[in-house]
């Protein structure tokens, strides 16, 4: 009753240091309570805080991302977490996907399997990406993880072969998930199916997919996976496999609640496909081929499904709009801006749960696009409005405006990711430049961490590069193209920038001295890319942005393909000079090819 106020309670250091006070925890509830922090950002803040708490977080740590291979070594992760349970690896750069980076650029397995896959002796799981991976490596990794791999994945990767699959099935008898989507594999049989199959007495095998590859499939094989593998619940394939020839399959897969790529084909023939009765817990599908007599085999669950992928189809605008009215339970949705504004409508007024969308760029050949011009602001507005729950937006437009940027900004709250880009199909674009409608957007949207935007000339003024920079926020990615004017909008961009930490630019018209000054002012980035800028023949201004721990590699335009320009209409890929720095604790990486010079270190 009065007397003093009590003292406000403070963390004392001896928390950190294991002092010897009354306030001192005992290093075991420290390694329980950090076993509980798996936002790396916090473990990255914890493990400063002094160097019990370091080798805490080194001991503790489950998983890591290495978001660029060169960035650290094997050995040196290795050294600071031994006990790793699972790692993801990135390789080339992500204009790799659309064939900008030459196929001998670099990006090998090979040293993360050797030097780790033994060493790492809690390693259950590990996905490379955008990686070479070899038969060699693959035999490596089962001699010496095979008895405790539980998921393997090989995500845009090359270089291996089935034969390698084939070690992985037989060996790897405790794998829940392999996933080789979009890889490129040399196929010598489907053995490596069967092998899955049959290999393991006890198969525990949950997920496998295959999806965008040219690998051959013989649907007996994946018959006898679901007979043996019960816990079969998502299958994604490669090739042509009919989907008449996988009724066998879908009876005896009573697990699985995700497919993707079974075939149409013979279009219109749907007493061949009346059959097909898919399995009861379905709730993700994908087709291939699919066109408008074929869309009836769906309707009868269309209800029940949460995630439908109709990028690879034969679908008209009016298909997509009967076929998405009967889908009130999207939450993913992946369709080609051959959807239309209408389709997109429909979309907004139906799927109200939606949380993800994908638009990807379909033939040009105006046959097959919505009368109206395929998707625009209409579109982008109404889905904007009418699906307040999406998380993830990415599209490829014709035209689009200030006004429908601002309504995504009002009115999607949760989006943590977008992408757009603005096809240049049409001549004359309703509102350029987009500043206000990106600031509006930006504001609007505080969870955004990775923002892409890739314009035509005139899309984007300095202003509205500085509008970028200044409402950032939590922008930790980042792919401009075309954007700004000059190179003072480039340095305001730099200078308003506070936690970006990848940044990608494509057709700018900066210096080369420009991009070196904005990169010193980036002061949180650890990695950039750029293709196409007013680049010299060796690079020699890129050296302003030379600083410790920070790799510079420069590649040369190739004077003979100046002027070429590959199928999709994009410059080939030595046309155009390329930049690619990053901060790396591994110092200069040494199997640059030719056509890559290092300008620093030396």
């Amino acid at each position: 009753m009065g007397g003093e106020a009590p003292e406000p309670q403070r963390l004392s250091r001896a928390m950190s240091f294991g002092g010897s006070g009354s306030d001192w925890v005992p290093e075991e509830a420290l390694h329980l309570v950090m076993g509980y922090v798996e936002d790396p950002r916090d473990r990255e803040a914890a493990s400063l805080v002094c160097r019990l708490w370091h080798r805490i977080d080194a001991l503790t740590r489950k998983h890591v991302t290495v978001p660029f291979c060169y960035a650290v070594s094997p050995t040196r992760l290795l050294a600071r977490f031994p006990r790793l349970e699972s790692l993801a690896v990135k390789g080339k750069p992500r204009a790799a996907m659309y064939g900008l980076i030459p196929d001998d650029w670099g990006a090998y397995a090979r040293p993360w399997v050797t030097e780790l896959a033994a060493p790492l002796e809690c390693l259950k799981v590990l996905h490379l990406r955008r990686m070479v991976v070899t038969d060699d490596d693959l035999a490596e990794l089962v001699r010496a993880r095979g008895h405790m791999l539980q998921e393997l994945k090989l995500d845009k990767c090359s270089g291996f072969t089935t034969d390698g699959l084939r070690l992985v099935a037989r060996f790897c008898r405790s794998l829940r998930t392999l996933l080789l989507e979009e890889c490129q594999i040399e196929d010598h049989g489907s053995e490596w199916i069967r092998d899955l199959a049959v290999s393991n007495p006890n198969p525990v095998l949950a997920t496998l997919n295959f999806h965008m590859t040219d690998l051959t499939v013989m649907p007996a094989d994946l018959e006898l996976l679901a007979k043996n593998c019960k816990s079969l619940i998502s299958l994604k394939i490669g090739g042509e496999c009919d989907l008449s020839d996988l009724i066998g399959f879908f009876r005896v897969a009573a697990s699985l609640e995700e497919f993707a790529g079974g075939t149409f084909n013979e279009q219109g023939e749907l007493t061949k496909y009346e059959n097909v009765k898919f399995p009861s817990r379905l709730c993700s599908l994908g087709l291939t081929f699919m066109a408008t007599n074929d869309m009836p085999i769906i309707f009868p669950f269309s209800a029940v499904l949460k995630k439908l992928d109709l990028q690879y189809t034969f679908l008209t605008t009016e298909d997509h709009c009967q076929l998405i009215a009967k889908c009130p339970n999207l939450l993913v949705l992946a369709v080609r801006n051959v959807i239309g504004d209408r389709g997109l409508g429909v979309v907004a007024d139906t799927c109200k749960k939606l949380q993800r969308l994908r638009i990807e760029r379909g033939d040009d050949d105006p046959g097959l696009q919505e009368e109206q011009g395929g998707v625009s602001q209409v579109g982008l507005t109404a889905i904007a409005v009418g699906c307040r729950e999406l998380e993830y937006i990415a599209a490829y437009v014709s035209d689009i405006t200030n006004g429908a940027l601002e309504s995504i900004g009002t009115f999607c709250k949760k989006l943590y990711d977008f992408r757009l880009v603005l096809l240049d199909r049409e001549e004359r674009i309703t509102e350029l430049p987009l500043d206000n409608g990106v600031r509006a957007l930006l504001r609007g949207c505080p969870k955004l961490g990775r923002f892409a935007l890739y314009l035509r000339p005139g899309g984007l003024s300095d202003v509205g590069l500085e509008y970028i920079g200044q409402c950032s926020g939590n922008i930790q990615y980042m792919l401009l193209g075309n954007v700004g004017e000059t190179d003072d909008g480039l340095i305001r961009f730099a200078l308003a920038c506070s936690n970006l930490r990848k940044l990608e630019l494509r057709s700018c018209c900066f210096s080369e001295r420009a991009l070196a000054l904005a990169m010193l002012h980036m002061r949180s980035l650890r990695y950039v890319w750029v293709q196409g800028y007013k680049a010299s023949q060796t690079g020699r201004d890129l050296m302003l942005m030379a600083r410790p721990f920070w790799n510079i590699e420069f590649t040369p335009p190739n004077p003979n393909n100046i002027d070429r320009l590959m199928e999709n209409g994009e410059p080939g890929v030595d046309s155009q000079a390329q930049v690619l720095a990053y901060y790396s604790l591994a110092g200069k990486r040494l199997d640059c090819p030719q056509s890559v010079v290092p300008l620093y270190p030396a």
